[in-house]
């Protein structure tokens, strides 16, 4: 997150000094109960012993080892540089990260739509309903697809994931918006499974 980054190893009385409200909500619920920590700190020490119970070697080490590696090794933060600083490395001797893999692959979990057959307005009260049929002309709300558009507003070859309509005008999200799109200017690239997958340049 950007404002970790942007925090790093400053204490938050520092980081926050000129929000004075915001430390104050922050500090207030410091003193409260880590529930949430304490559920991660639980299934942590249950993954542990599964794994050895597997008769494999099993190893662990401090976040802040990772931490002091990355810093050492002049690494900025991120989920893929991490994994490369995990463990003991000692730059005395020589051990320190030499490449780093560039680009990297981004999956993420997008789920797979919602059961629900209506959709409710701001009240809660039914707005419209749902067709039991989830595909339309071959393609189903989730799909990755090309779109090209041949005139308009949105004139151009775009790809976004698309929300099927029931006349054949899918909709087609874009990270620089959503518009309609008949389905004979759509091209499939890849059927919704839960998952999006991405590319992008690892940090230097």
């Amino acid at each position: 997150m950007p404002c970790n980054q942007a925090k790093a190893a400053r204490p938050v009385e520092e980081f926050l000094a000129h929000r004075p409200e915001h430390l104050a909500g922050v500090l207030s619920r410091l003193r409260s109960p880590l529930a949430d920590s304490a559920a991660m700190n639980a299934t942590k020490a249950r993954l542990l012993l599964l794994l050895e119970e597997t008769g494999l070697p099993v190893r662990r080490w401090p976040a802040s080892l990772t931490s002091a590696n990355r810093a050492a090794a002049g690494l900025a933060k991120s989920h893929t540089l991490d994994a490369l600083c995990v463990g003991p490395m000692d730059p005395g001797v020589g051990d320190t990260v030499v490449r780093v893999a560039t680009p990297v692959y981004v999956f993420a979990a997008t789920g797979r739509g919602s059961y629900a057959r209506t959709t409710p307005d701001r009240y809660g009260f039914p707005r419209l309903v749902r067709p039991r049929r989830k595909r339309h002309q071959g393609f189903a709300s989730g799909d990755l697809v090309r779109a090209t558009v041949p005139k308009g507003r949105w004139t151009g070859v775009w790809t976004g994931r698309i929300s099927v309509r029931s006349t054949g005008r899918h909709s087609v999200a874009t990270p620089l918006g959503r518009f309609n799109a008949s389905h004979e200017n759509l091209r499939l690239l890849q059927r919704a499974d839960g998952f999006a997958y991405a590319r992008r340049e690892e940090a230097e």
